[in-house]
């Protein structure tokens, strides 16, 4: 069965991730509108039993749930403090959707409402719900905008959250802010809705696992190669030292191990010795980021390892995912940062315009995380990549980054 499944980051206000949804498609239409819902519901169980330990990690994860899964007690297989069960048109009109819903609060499950509607059906549930979800996407001017601050001034009354759903351009984020909702969710969102940083940031945690390799006897050149390659901010700032005039460069050094080699121990501790200098406050946005490039370079690199006869490699489709948000980091255009480094062309050609196969590719991964079902599906039939794989693929990347970037905080707690 074909499905894609994806996480949409859903942000507060001030930027920070407070949970995802996840999102699951099958074939054309979404997997919520089959006309079968126990073909549905199959399908949700079937992928849940394989990467439940993958989803419901990190932050809270909304979901919805058919009403053959709520009847199952599908829910109940995961923490109660990890899942929002979100719940649609056909689970409010249910004749027992009452006593199911208060079962599973009994048990200490929270609820989201999708698509609040002025009808006695859906006030009924509020008493259960913690969180009203609503599309503004279309609802910015006139009555339509009065009746979405209605709603939002009702949710508060009633001690309820709202988020405000098709968050997918600027406009729509700049009406959300002066609505008062409390979180946001769509395209934009699931882009980078922080402002550009003058300065590079790095994560403190990885800065505190090179000094601990750079100041051993013997440093191992793989460890400080991993740390540095999951960090965008320091593998760029590396490469851009290892080819500057200072090195006598008379060949580009266009990855992180040739540039290791190049500036060699002594250059590379002086180098860590610096940053280390550098103020440590108000990192949570770039630290965002820099997880958000992490996910991008592990996704775009496991892609890049199913295609046959790819222009790039998986090294430089990593460069590629990890270099996407450079620009959101450094306050320049993408294409005057990649100026001062070595990489590919196509990669170059792929991030700058979105050129060739590589920019398909691109263009896929970001497709991937808005949940653009449509584009997903005409680009990876394009390049010969099946979407049930990319679905495990993914969730496979979600984990490696979610257990690493777990290390990397604890070493920033600790440091």
């Amino acid at each position: 069965m074909k499905n894609c499944v994806v996480r949409q980051a859903i942000k507060d206000l001030k930027d920070t991730v407070i949970g995802y949804e996840l999102l699951i498609q099958e074939d054309e239409s979404s997997l919520y509108n089959s006309s079968s819902d126990n073909v549905a519901a199959n399908t949700m169980v079937a992928f849940l039993s394989e990467n439940s330990e993958r989803i419901f990690k990190d932050k809270k994860t909304f979901m919805t749930f058919t009403p053959t899964l709520l009847f199952r007690n599908t829910p109940k297989i995961f923490d109660k403090d990890k899942v929002v069960i979100q719940i649609e048109d056909n689970i409010v009109v249910h004749s027992l959707a009452a006593i199911l819903i208060s079962k599973y609060r009994e048990d200490g499950y929270h609820f989201a409402i999708n698509d609040f509607q002025f009808t006695p059906k859906y006030f009924s549930m509020l008493e259960y719900v913690d969180y009203i979800k609503m599309d503004i996407s279309n609802k910015l001017e006139g009555t339509q905008r009065r009746s979405i601050a209605n709603v939002i001034d009702m949710a508060h009354g009633f001690q309820k959250q709202f988020i405000a759903t098709g968050v997918n351009s600027k406009e729509v984020y700049d009406c959300a802010v002066e609505l008062g909702v409390d979180y946001v969710e769509g395209n934009y969102i699931a882009g980078v809705t922080t402002s550009k940083a003058s300065k590079m940031d790095f994560m403190q945690g990885n800065l505190y696992q090179l000094i601990v390799e750079i100041t051993k006897d013997e440093p191992d050149v793989e460890i400080l190669e991993e740390t540095i390659i999951r960090d965008a901010s320091l593998t760029y700032a590396l490469l851009k030292m290892a080819n500057s005039a200072y090195f006598a460069v008379h060949h580009e050094t266009t990855s992180v191990r040739q540039a290791l080699v190049r500036v060699g121990i002594s250059q590379l501790k002086q180098w860590v010795y610096l940053l280390s200098f550098e103020d440590k406050q108000n990192k949570s946005e770039s630290e965002e980021l820099l997880k958000a490039s992490f996910m991008r370079a592990n996704f775009t690199s496991a892609l890049v390892k199913r295609l046959k006869n790819f222009p790039i490699n998986s090294s430089d489709a990593y460069l590629l995912g990890m270099f996407s948000m450079l620009e959101y980091m450094i306050d320049a255009p993408i294409a005057e940062i990649l100026y001062e480094i070595p990489i590919l062309e196509e990669v170059k050609d792929a991030l700058i315009r979105k050129e060739g196969k590589a920019g398909r590719l691109y263009e896929l991964v970001l497709s991937y995380e808005k949940a653009d079902w449509s584009v997903i599906k005409e680009i990876s039939e394009e390049l010969g990549l099946k979407t049930n794989e990319m679905a495990q693929i993914y969730m496979e990347c979600v984990e490696e980054v979610n257990n690493i970037w777990d290390n990397v905080v604890g070493m920033n707690e600790e440091a």
